[in-house]
């Protein structure tokens, strides 16, 4: 399977784990941290889909995670 294959089925598992669950935010944004963290892996040698879709879904939610810790922080004090 070629790296572009890899790369297409591997956002699509994530993207639609996210969009099931509720957790899906903005589309660009939820995009760019998806593709991010799968090139991350790829750089690493990484090739199987689902460890890379679970790693790039477990990178979403730590984003996710922070933005929220962001945005309570600046309701509080802003």
């Amino acid at each position: 399977m070629s790296i572009r294959c890899t790369v297409e089925s591997a956002f699509f598992i994530a993207w639609s784990c996210l969009e099931q669950s509720g957790e899906l935010g903005p589309p660009d944004e939820s995009a760019n941290v998806l593709l991010d963290a799968i090139e991350g892996q790829l750089k690493t040698g990484e090739r199987r889909q689902l460890m890379l879709a679970n790693r790039a879904i477990d990178a979403y939610r730590a984003h996710a995670a922070l933005r929220r810790s962001s945005w309570n922080r600046e309701a509080r004090f802003g």
